[in-house]
């Protein structure tokens, strides 16, 4: 089992960035959590983060070559891009869609997501641990 977790935009602030809503974790904290879990699991987990919607749209199209599923935090781009929901859409793999807040008790356009219909599920608002279980999702099928 084979796991690509993919970070959106201003992810890489994680730690520093409001705090308050994102938790005091670094990105590299996160990941390193998921690659652990990911060996308890049996599953190899590679992580990738982009504040470009280009780049994240080729790490979802190279995904399908060699993934069995993906974690996707879209940052910003859930709530905007159409390209982003036709990449995953287009691979045909399971995508989860997490983010580290609760997005309903937030501004009013995060409320609205233009990728969750084209994925297996969604799960928000549990900091880094929603990420550990759209991982624990996908490896235990």
């Amino acid at each position: 089992m084979k796991i690509f977790v993919l970070h959106g935009p201003n992810l890489n602030l994680l730690g520093t960035r409001e705090p308050e809503v994102y938790g005091s974790l670094s990105l590299d904290d996160i990941n390193n959590k998921l690659i652990e879990l990911g060996d308890e699991l049996g599953a190899e987990v590679k992580c990738l983060q982009s504040n470009h919607e280009g780049a994240l749209i080729d790490a979802l199209h190279d995904a399908r070559k060699w993934a069995d599923g993906v974690v996707f935090n879209p940052g910003g781009y859930t709530h905007t891009s159409v390209a982003l929901r036709d990449a995953i859409s287009a691979i045909q793999i399971p995508v989860i869609e997490v983010h580290l807040s609760n997005v309903y008790a937030r501004e009013e356009f995060r409320h609205a997501s233009m990728i969750s219909a084209v994925c297996k599920g969604k799960i928000a608002g549990l900091g880094w641990k929603s990420y550990a279980l759209a991982l624990r999702a996908l490896a235990e099928g």
